[in-house]
């Protein structure tokens, strides 16, 4: 569980370190729009900034349950380390939860919870948990775990109403059934922080929409993080990622994009998750992919499962393990092409199930991949 107080608040850097740096650090303004005839960001309180590169890094915000009784006390959602507290302490209070979505963030609550001995249920749209970030051998092994640990599971239906006098009492499901509940937390994905590209005449759909630099339509401003919708690596549409990871490291191609270093380096995206003890760690974005095969045994706890699109490595989760995640990331950045049989097999390296590279993205260098 979390820890609270001063303690639990962690800072990136010391106050000191802007000041070392050059850096003028603002922190209770709000940046209203970008006007980018006068090349100045307009704040809130009237004050106008001079620039000649803007980066927006805004971010996103928890989306909102759209039904009757969402507002009530005891209805919470997990966005920032405010909110991580409040959950923590509300569940300390609390006898029974109801956790609506079935994703990273409301499983890593019911997980927390059902640790703590409440009453868990999970409510989930979708025919299985975690659909849109991993396939069906993870999602069934992750609801197995949650049901181990005596969490209810509702697939395939959603949410209704909350109901109650004082705050939260019971959640009303669209396939009518009721669950009560003293604490109610949504985990229903993001909405990204556009308003300020919106307002500045820049073009966004879903996020801000920039190129493989991530510039803006406007060459000056760039857009980075979750807020940021850039293309694909196949060049067939555009997308947001929601990750620390990914928020790192495009702010280090903006920033030698800003330096005029252009040799941009595109980092295979990776997430992961941690549920009663046992890490999700995933290289790659497995949509698309026409093959997922699984590499040692799901009923061990320990394995991996490869995604391919004819035959060529896209993505790969890892449970339990990590024996096989950084050789998986390299691999996906290779575009390697794997022999299925040796795949499968886990006291086969990856490496030695390699039959060929994608000539049109090139390989690594020899000895790169051991």
């Amino acid at each position: 569980m979390l820890k609270e107080g001063p303690d639990a608040i962690v800072k990136l850097y010391k106050d000191e370190f802007y000041a070392e740096q050059g850096i003028d650090l603002m922190r209770g303004c709000v940046a209203t729009s970008i006007n980018r005839r006068l090349r100045n960001v307009e704040l809130a309180d009237g004050r106008q900034i001079p620039y000649s590169r803007v980066v927006m890094a805004t971010g996103a915000r928890a989306r909102k349950l759209p039904v009757p009784g969402a507002s009530l006390n005891g209805v919470y959602m997990l966005r920032t380390l405010a909110d991580a507290l409040d959950i923590h302490r509300a569940i300390s209070q609390s006898m029974r939860v109801v956790v609506i979505g079935g994703g990273y963030i409301g499983l890593e609550v019911a997980a927390a919870a059902a640790a703590a001995e409440r009453d868990v249920t999970i409510i989930e749209a979708q025919d299985r948990l975690m659909k849109r970030v991993t396939g069906e051998h993870v999602s069934r092994h992750f609801e197995y775990l949650h049901r181990l640990h005596n969490v209810k599971i509702l697939l395939q239906t959603g949410v209704a109403e909350l109901q109650g006098a004082d705050g939260v009492e019971r959640v009303i499901a669209q396939d009518g059934s009721v669950h009560p509940a003293d604490l109610v937390v949504v985990g229903i994905g993001v909405q990204p922080n556009d308003e300020i590209a919106r307002a500045s005449g820049l073009a966004c759909e879903d996020g801000v929409l920039v190129n493989a630099q991530f510039r803006t339509e406007d060459p000056d401003v760039y857009a980075i993080g979750d807020v940021a919708r850039s293309p694909n690596e196949e060049g067939t549409g555009s997308l947001r990622l929601e990750s620390v990871q990914n928020a790192s490291a495009q702010a280090i191609a903006v920033a030698d994009d800003i330096l005029g270093n252009r040799s941009v380096k595109h980092e295979v995206p990776w997430f992961w998750t941690t549920q009663y003890g046992v890490r999700l760690q995933t290289a790659g974005l497995l949509h698309g992919h026409d093959q997922a095969v699984v590499r040692g045994s799901v009923e061990s706890g320990r394995f991996a499962v490869l995604y391919l699109k004819e035959n060529r490595l896209i993505a790969i989760d890892n449970v339990g393990t990590l024996k096989d995640f950084m050789i998986g990331k390299k691999l996906i950045a290779s575009r390697a092409i794997l022999e299925i049989e040796k795949a499968v097999e886990p006291d086969i390296k990856l490496t030695d199930a390699v039959t060929a590279f994608d000539e049109t993205h090139g390989h690594l260098q020899e000895g790169s991949v051991k």
